[in-house]
């Protein structure tokens, strides 16, 4: 059971009509969803589930087998009937900051050319990135090149690469702990700023926003030292 993953191409949808597939207490798998499943250090998407005489919360939508997607629900939740249609709901506030705060951590690496991230994870609060950096410049300093990129409302796309032309181009990839996931012959790129000269890059499978001016106001609270040359960057949103 393959789902379509309607966030690919699309972030901004906030709900669409499914069938379901099958539904056990693992979760619930659609023939298609706008549930971003927990990957690359973004959290799976929450929201509801509705369908003819039934409700039930998605608590995270995770990967399951073989292009599955599982809707998590709350334990003892009812669960809808194989090939009944539902109308699937994220909640969107939630998702919406998990996209302003994936596209800053791309921000960070922009403005640290040629230094490796070596972790992340993504919240709706607060988020981190670890780079390979001995000597990393101020909090202060970080914060404010954030600032001047999220105020250059530079825009936001994507394009699709083969493996073998990232295998060409291996400084694309920029994180040491997750790589990009193979296997379909082809690697979607999330690029910020002009084609001609982009800001940033990278393979990602992740959400985000359209331009950089919808991140809105970002900080970078504290840099922590995690080892020997690991520096942990957090950052959080202004509202």
């Amino acid at each position: 059971m393959t789902t379509e993953t309607l966030f690919t191409e699309d972030a901004y949808r906030r709900e669409v009509t499914a069938r379901v597939l099958a539904a056990d207490e693992r979760g619930v798998v659609l023939d298609r969803t706008v549930f971003y499943a927990r990957s690359g250090g973004q959290p799976g998407d929450a929201g509801t589930l509705r369908w003819d005489g039934g409700e039930a919360a998605v608590l995270e939508a995770t990967k399951g087998e073989a292009g599955a997607i599982l809707h998590t629900l709350a334990p003892g939740a009812a669960l809808p009937p194989p090939g009944a249609e539902v109308e699937a709901t994220l909640d969107w506030a939630r998702r919406h900051r998990h996209m302003r705060m994936h596209t800053t951590l791309h921000l960070l690496c922009s403005v640290l050319p040629g230094i490796y991230a070596t972790g992340n994870q993504i919240g709706a609060e607060k988020s981190r990135l670890d780079f390979d950096l001995p000597d990393p410049p101020a909090k202060e300093w970080f914060t404010e090149r954030l600032a001047e990129l999220v105020a250059a409302d530079h825009p936001v796309g994507m394009s699709w690469i083969t493996e073998a032309e990232l295998d060409a181009n291996p400084q694309m990839v920029r994180t040491l702990s997750v790589q990009p996931p193979r296997g379909a012959g082809r690697i979607r790129l999330v690029r910020i700023g002009p084609e001609t000269a982009p800001v940033d890059l990278q393979p990602c499978g992740g959400t985000h926003v359209c331009s950089t001016g919808e991140i809105g106001r970002v900080e970078v609270v504290k840099l922590e030292n995690k080892g020997r040359q690991n520096r942990r960057i957090h950052i959080v949103l202004g509202d």
